[in-house]
């Protein structure tokens, strides 16, 4: 699936992914391929990106997460990002 994470400052991430773990406001949520279409707003806590081994781990506070057509969409209010760790 493919996942795009932005902030209002810049673009953090933009490839593809093997799953997707964030912190939605009532709970983590995962996010796996082929994902039904779904919404939610965001609390603050980890955001992960895994893809073939790779995990990528993030910070973030507020912004909506969505998912449509195999695409995850994370819009942050705040994140800052540790990049990729194995």
């Amino acid at each position: 699936m493919h996942v795009t994470i932005v902030s209002p400052e810049a673009s953090i991430f933009d490839g593809e992914a093997d799953a997707v773990t964030a912190p939605a406001f009532d709970g983590e949520v995962g996010i796996l391929p082929k994902h039904a279409p779904f919404m939610t707003l965001l609390g603050s806590g980890a955001l992960i990106v895994r893809h073939k081994g790779t995990t990528s781990r993030y910070t973030l506070q507020g912004g909506f997460l969505q998912v449509v057509s195999n695409r995850v969409r994370v819009v942050a209010e705040h994140i800052q990002g540790e990049g990729r760790a194995s």
